[in-house]
């Protein structure tokens, strides 16, 4: 388990494979973001998408599952987060697309106000298979320090 001692400024990880599929694209669009180049590739390609793209709310949702994957193969004492900075969509996702996840710690520091937890930034990048940043977010995380009568890397 991985508590907030164990987080280290510059530490990095790379995972994630997440398929971008037609379906699930036009299945996000039209429950959450229903606008027509989300939904149509006709009325995409009168756009400067070219093409049938995802939403970027889309994107972050499948960059979270991405997240999520990694911290059950990699336990962490999570306790949420209390927001993001900086989300910016870099480039259109496009079905057929497979996206990965970089990121890399920023800052940690103990919380003046709950002694029991710790606050770490994180930056966020989301790839796809050329590559190419599709979007970039600095994660503020929240994670438990380590119980008193914890051992050290248990």
């Amino acid at each position: 388990m991985q508590y907030f001692e164990d987080i280290a400024v510059g530490a990095k990880a790379s995972f994630g494979a997440y398929e971008v599929t037609r379906e699930d694209v036009i299945a996000f669009a039209s429950k959450f973001d229903p606008q027509p180049f989300h939904l149509s590739e006709e009325a995409a390609a009168q756009t400067h998408f070219g093409r049938l793209s995802a939403s970027g709310w889309h994107t972050c949702a499948m960059m979270m599952a991405m997240l999520v994957a990694n911290l059950k193969e990699n336990r962490q004492a999570g306790l949420g987060s209390p927001g993001i900075d900086e989300l910016r969509w870099l480039k259109p996702v496009y079905p057929g697309d497979t996206l990965r996840v970089e990121s890399e710690v920023l800052e940690a520091r103990a919380s003046a106000s709950r002694p029991e937890m710790g606050i770490f930034k994180s930056r966020v990048t989301v790839f796809n298979q050329h590559d190419v940043a599709v979007m970039t977010l600095i994660s503020n995380g929240l994670v438990a320090t380590r119980p008193k009568d914890a051992t050290s890397g248990s």
